[in-house]
């Protein structure tokens, strides 16, 4: 049984949330990598993730209330400001350094929000992966970021995003299409030093079943399907999509692709829930409300029925965890993923060394 140091990956930066999701004058509770965070817009503007429990007596932050730029706890009316330090004790003038929490690193890029959990002198934000269609008006995306939370461990979100034979089976009403999508040859991987990428065809096949709700073209028109995938740690899946008359791939066409553009995020809730962010955005009737519904729909309904079977598999490792998976030639993503994955998680350790376990709780 793997620790939380020999699950997580601390030193990067991971999807904490969309903006949208930070309501004015509201706290967001939220966990990440199993340490409780909160989350709150200040009166300047500012984002601010500080650990969700007051240093006092243990009690939520984000039960708090946000005043200006700082968070009081409603417990006992201790006040935070953003870098943690608490500046007012009710009834009581000196306040020691010790009465602080934790502050994180947050940064804000295309709407969404991105938290460092590691050494925060090492957070560096150009280092955020940040997905340049989020904010380009080239691309039009859905009529609301969307989000999903999974009773399953990150890494199983990974493996279903790394092998796209699972369209056939899992979206073949939905997403997929026809299950001929994987018989096509196995995709070549482009190892990388933080993940991989690899691009895939499906040649004259039907256009899947979401892709027939807005096309302009007949719906018995065969078309070429293109993907190009990356997927980078700690857990950024990134995807161009084209989809073409039959033979746009080596004939001239005529007739416009169309296009999009996908994210997905997924963050470690713990070592068995996660964090699920995406988007979906589209190069073609981008002042059509319509079709942006359509999209989402189709697209929740997709990551419903990834979510319904990675949940079930979730359930049945945890009753037996000694299973050992018979590999296959589609694994060399996943598999890649993984090795890059634990090779940093090892060097992490020889850096920053895990600190001892706490002793008892003194407040219980």
């Amino acid at each position: 049984m793997r620790t939380a140091d020999e699950w997580f990956l601390y030193n990067c930066w991971y999807a904490a949330g969309w903006t949208i999701e930070i309501e004015q004058d509201k706290p967001l509770a939220r966990t990440f990598l199993e340490q409780p965070v909160v989350m709150y817009r200040g009166e300047a503007g500012q984002y601010v993730a500080l650990e969700d429990r007051c240093c006092h007596r243990s009690a939520p932050l984000s039960m708090g209330r946000i005043e200006g730029d700082c968070l009081r706890c409603m417990y006992h009316g201790m006040k935070y400001n953003p870098s943690g330090q608490c500046v007012e004790i009710p009834g009581q003038a000196r306040i020691s350094e010790q009465h602080r929490v934790r502050s994180y690193p947050i940064e804000e890029r295309g709407g969404m929000l991105w938290i460092w959990m590691g050494q925060p002198e090492n957070a560096d934000p150009s280092d955020i992966p940040h997905f340049e269609p989020l904010d380009d008006p080239e691309w039009c995306g859905l009529p609301r970021r969307c989000y999903l939370h999974y009773d399953a461990n990150w890494m199983l979100i990974v493996d279903n995003l790394a092998d796209f034979s699972h369209l056939a089976f899992v979206h073949t009403n939905t997403l997929g299409g026809s299950e001929d999508y994987a018989t096509e040859s196995a995709q070549h991987v482009d190892k990388l030093s933080n993940g991989f990428e690899f691009e895939r065809w499906h040649k004259g096949s039907l256009q899947p079943p979401y892709l027939q709700q807005i096309t302009p073209w007949p719906a018995d028109m065969l078309v070429d399907r293109r993907n190009f995938v990356r997927m980078y740690t700690p857990g950024v899946f990134l995807m161009d999509t084209q989809f073409g008359p039959e033979g746009w791939g080596t004939e001239a066409t005529d007739l416009e692709l169309l296009e999009f553009r996908n994210c997905q995020y997924m963050t470690p809730e713990t070592r068995n829930t996660t964090h699920f962010f995406w988007e979906y955005l589209r190069n073609f009737r981008k002042g059509d409300d319509d079709v942006g519904e359509t999209l989402r729909e189709a697209m929740f309904k997709g990551f419903i029925e990834d979510k319904v079977i990675i949940e079930a598999q979730q359930r049945l490792l945890e009753t037996g965890p000694s299973f050992q998976p018979r590999g296959l030639a589609s694994d060399n993503a996943l598999a890649q993923f993984r090795r890059v994955w634990f090779e940093a998680i090892e060097q992490e350790r020889i850096s920053y060394p895990p600190t001892e376990a706490p002793v008892k709780n003194p407040v219980i």
